[in-house]
């Protein structure tokens, strides 16, 4: 009889749980996105070429890959507490580096550089950790919750930031103290939240963890859409603004802040375009956007016309959100609690190296030119499509809640 007086406590207490968690992937992924406005303002305060601009945003990746590759598994051996909560806390750390990077590029890389080990270390343990929290049959619904979030702290970045650049009088340098004052106030909740995967004393290995019977699905499925997951919003944050900036006099932190944040709130429309298509068309519809954001940015270089910009930065965030849904949703039914710290970290793995795109657009563009480089990439998308398109209608789909 005393088990149901306790059962709401026991659910008030996973959805504070919750919230706390989500907060820290909120947190990180607003972190990552404060100064994506500035770099048109570090470009020409520091005098910097194209591509070394791209490197400000595309070292954040170099971060990832390496914690991405251990941190899942390392969660799995010891748990997902150890690895979140240091994680967030070092969000903190990486903002402050970005302040004494505003007149020093190698201060900016390192600091961006953190910014990824961070993002590698919460995205993919903190999804993991949230479907736990949850439990089993509620995978779409920490899906949804895990790319909520961090759309949500991606698109809260560009806009608070460009607010300051014109009302405070230190744009490069109060928008990271809010961010790590922010963090704070998140560590200190993350410390309350119980953890779910109790250490195992076994050897840590690096390992994707596919399930042998899931290996089909996942090569065909979530590995050609996956690695579009941010090439497609990273165009849209870095590279469309920066290409079109001297078609613009004025307000150039403002389109930059608008693109950014356009493309971070569309992802945020994905709950309502998922529940409504469904899970097994979700794939090849986000992968059709985001080829006509693609091409919509392309258009707007080559025609001198920002606006586009604007048209593309929703189709790029859209698309990208609706296939993170798809494949976190997958990977929450393909996964067992001994491998779903190390399969959720392998999607990451997949889908961050697309950070470099805009790096890879400026620098084929000094061999062929900018044009033809979008328009490659633009094909290459289109074609994944096609298979992404082909292997959901012939692949077993788990069924996912």
């Amino acid at each position: 009889m005393s088990a149901p007086a306790h059962a709401p406590s026991d659910v008030a207490d996973a959805r504070r749980h919750a919230v706390a968690l989500t907060a820290g992937i909120f947190v990180v992924a607003y972190g990552t996105n404060v100064s994506t406005p500035f770099l048109v303002v570090y470009k020409e305060r520091q005098g910097l070429s194209q591509s070394a601009t791209m490197a400000i945003f595309v070292v954040y990746v170099l971060g990832i890959l390496g914690t991405l590759l251990i941190a899942g598994p390392l969660s799995d051996r010891f748990g997902r507490r150890p690895i979140v909560v240091p994680m967030v806390a070092l969000s903190a750390l990486a903002s402050l580096v970005m302040i004494a990077g505003r007149d020093e590029l190698r201060w900016l890389l390192l600091g961006r550089f953190l910014l990824g080990v961070v993002s590698g270390g919460v995205l993919g343990v903190g999804a993991a950790w949230l479907l736990e929290l949850l439990g089993p049959g509620h995978e779409q619904r920490a899906a949804m919750a895990t790319v909520i979030m961090t759309f949500a702290g991606f698109g809260v970045g560009p806009p608070v930031s460009a607010l300051f650049d014109w009302l405070v009088p230190a744009p490069l340098v109060v928008p990271y103290l809010v961010h790590a004052a922010i963090t704070f106030v998140v560590v200190v909740a993350l410390l309350r939240v119980p953890e779910t995967r109790p250490a195992r004393p076994r050897a840590v290995r690096v390992s994707l963890g596919v399930p042998v019977e899931s290996r089909r699905t996942f090569l065909i499925v979530i590995v050609p859409a996956a690695i579009w997951v941010f090439a497609f919003p990273s165009t849209s944050f870095a590279l469309f603004p920066v290409l079109v900036s001297d078609s613009v006099s004025a307000g150039k932190v403002a389109i930059a802040a608008g693109a950014g944040a356009l493309t971070a709130w569309s992802g945020l429309i994905t709950r309502p375009l998922v529940g409504r298509i469904g899970m097994r068309p979700a794939l090849p519809v986000g992968m059709v956007m985001g080829v006509a954001g693609y091409a919509a940015g392309a258009t707007a270089f080559a025609s001198d016309s920002w606006p586009l910009v604007l048209v593309a930065a929703p189709l790029l965030g859209a698309a990208s959100g609706t296939i993170s849904v798809g494949c976190l949703s997958l990977i929450g039914v393909m996964a067992g609690d001994d491998r779903r710290g190390a399969l959720t970290s392998s999607f990451y793995l997949l889908a961050y190296p697309g950070m470099a795109m805009p790096l890879f657009v400026t620098s084929l563009g000094t061999v062929v030119s900018t044009s033809t480089a979008l328009v490659g990439i633009t094909s290459v998308a289109a074609l994944c499509t096609v298979g992404v398109v082909a292997a959901s209608r012939s692949a077993a789909m788990p069924a996912t809640n």
